[in-house]
């Protein structure tokens, strides 16, 4: 076990866990919401620092970052756990565990030895994802230094859920954040996560775009009769436009029925075109559509000239039209976050 960083001591042996914005009140010998920290005596630990349960080389459009060195690799890595309890998770088998699965199901890898398997596998950078990495958070931020130090670039894939004390912790070390937006309504988080302060996601990303120059794109999974109607798109989209910026990557996925919602459809391509409507009619430049190989709307095009920058079939990205972070043919700015050899 690994002590936290970011908590508070109370009367009775009670800790107040500060790394997500649950803020966990916990007893002597329990859990938070997360199950990943655990109050031992009046002293809060981390169960999972360098307990990983997935490692994958993956391309970066995989997370999903489309502006953000593009055609480049990164090292992904997982643990157990999660802040939230989604009824769509697709990776729930690592998400919804108790701490004693840890016992059985992990095997540690530490920080030094994640980095060097990045370098060895020719990545150019290493993301936590495939679970919460908030929930992660020591081990992240001592991968993520290491990160830095060795030249490489650090992703989360988030749900955005940490507190701010967490991001200006780790904030000087993170480069990307692939930021899981749900929806736009109390109803349907209190519904689909069991969270119902969600805004906050909203504040933490534009605190690590603003104050930390994270590169941030969003991404939303449309789950037919839960989050498809065009007010919570409409909402979305504004939001991304007026405190993100409109060319600020909005990433459209589509629904696949898994762990407690197999009784929905998959989502219609109908209405994933739908929803990239309504982002370019609110005004941002980059809408794309996700877990539908092949269709166009996978492709980066400039919104300026109409020239395709970026080909993309699934995973297999061709660039073919960008200048540093611009569109060859007319130099309009495409935020792009480029540097580093491309695949």
């Amino acid at each position: 076990m690994h002590e936290a960083l970011l908590y508070e001591k109370l009367p009775g042996s009670r800790v107040r866990c500060n790394t997500c914005q649950w803020r966990c009140n916990i007893g002597p010998g329990k859990v938070g919401v997360c199950k990943m920290y655990r109050n031992n005596d009046g002293v809060l630990y981390s169960l999972n620092y360098a307990e990983v349960s997935s490692t994958a080389v993956d391309p970066i459009e995989k997370k999903p970052l489309f502006h953000f060195f593009p055609a480049t690799f990164v090292f992904s890595l997982g643990t157990w756990g999660c802040n939230f309890h989604c009824k769509h998770c697709q990776n729930w088998q690592i998400s919804c565990i108790t701490p004693a699965f840890l016992e059985r199901g992990s095997r540690r890898l530490s920080p030094e030895s994640a980095i060097q398997a990045a370098m060895d596998n020719q990545c150019q950078g290493i993301a936590w994802t495939y679970n919460e990495p908030t929930v992660w958070f020591e081990y992240t931020l001592d991968s993520a230094r290491l990160a830095k130090e060795n030249g490489l670039y650090t992703v989360y894939v988030t749900n955005g859920y940490m507190t701010p004390e967490a991001l200006d912790m780790i904030g000087p070390y993170l480069d990307a954040f692939s930021l899981d937006v749900k929806g736009f309504s109390d109803r349907f988080y209190q519904e689909l996560a069991r969270v119902a302060r969600w805004r906050g996601i909203l504040e933490v990303a534009e605190r690590a775009k603003e104050k930390w120059g994270i590169h941030v794109e969003v991404v939303t999974n449309i789950i037919p009769t839960m989050n498809d109607d065009d007010e919570q798109l409409e909402g979305i989209a504004t939001w991304i436009r007026d405190k993100l910026g409109d060319l600020t990557p909005w990433h459209l996925t589509r629904f696949n029925p898994l762990h407690q919602m197999r009784h929905l459809p998959a989502t219609p391509v109908s209405t994933l075109e739908r929803a990239c409507d309504i982002g370019k009619r609110v005004g941002l430049r980059f809408v794309y559509m996700g877990n539908v190989p092949g269709h166009t709307k996978e492709n980066t095009v400039c919104y300026n000239c109409g020239n395709l920058v970026i080909a993309r079939v699934g995973f297999d990205t061709e660039i073919v039209g960008l200048d540093g972070s611009k569109c060859r043919s007319c130099g309009a700015d495409l935020n792009m976050t480029v540097g580093r050899k491309s695949r």
